[in-house]
């Protein structure tokens, strides 16, 4: 990739003005591949009132007709190219460097290719986030600098996926499965009957879930 990824800050949904952010936990929305920032961000209604949430826009946009933005490209020769979805996390570690101030924590939460997301920033910046929650995403299969720290410092993750997901290869499923008990404190669940979707049910498991890394709890 010629350019480096970088995140746009006029593109971003907030669900505070700046003025009632300080002190408080900081969650990170990501969307997935031809979404953008309002995709998620229609979630934030139903996760818990002491987060300040923040839904980003990816920086890649995708290949006419593709509607919306992506974090990597999903075809073609660099078709899931980690390195280019390294970049483009790198690219959020520092946008949400610059905005996180004096959060109480920070925590990110992605679907899809937004689900990569959250797990590869987790991964790079070990010490810079609270939590994770990747839904019908996947942790790419490559190394990373942070993955020893990562492993020592076991932050919690919630991984959610629907048994009936043909949009994530299963080889990267397989993975994912093998890869996160070693490295992070996991949440799994696979829901019967969903598809490459969010369901009720997961939203009520991922609302718990974000409830149990606020700050005070």
């Amino acid at each position: 990739m010629s350019e480096t990824p970088v995140l746009d800050s006029a593109a971003v949904r907030w669900s505070v003005p700046a003025a009632e952010r300080a002190g408080r936990p900081l969650l990170v929305l990501m969307h997935g591949y031809g979404s953008d920032e309002n995709d998620l961000f229609a979630l934030a209604p139903h996760l818990p009132p002491e987060y300040v949430v923040a839904a980003v826009r990816a920086p890649l946009a995708p290949p006419f007709p593709t509607p919306g933005w992506s974090w990597y490209p999903i075809e073609g020769l660099h078709g899931r190219d980690p390195d280019i979805a390294t970049a483009s996390a790198r690219a959020l570690v520092t946008w949400i460097d610059g905005v996180r101030a004096d959060a109480a924590s920070v925590g990110v939460l992605g679907f899809s290719q937004g689900g990569v997301m959250a797990i590869e920033a987790l991964r790079l910046a070990p010490e810079a986030f609270a939590f994770a929650v990747s839904l019908a995403g996947y942790a790419n299969p490559h190394p990373l600098p942070g993955d020893a720290a990562l492993a020592e410092r076991r932050p919690p993750v919630f991984w959610g996926r629907g048994a009936l997901d043909d949009v994530i290869p299963a080889p990267l499923v397989a993975h994912t499965v093998q890869w996160l008990p070693g490295y992070v404190d996991l949440s799994g669940r696979v829901y019967p009957g969903l598809g490459h979707a969010v369901s009720a049910d997961e939203l009520s498991d991922v609302s718990t879930f974000l409830r149990k890394q606020l700050p005070e709890a």
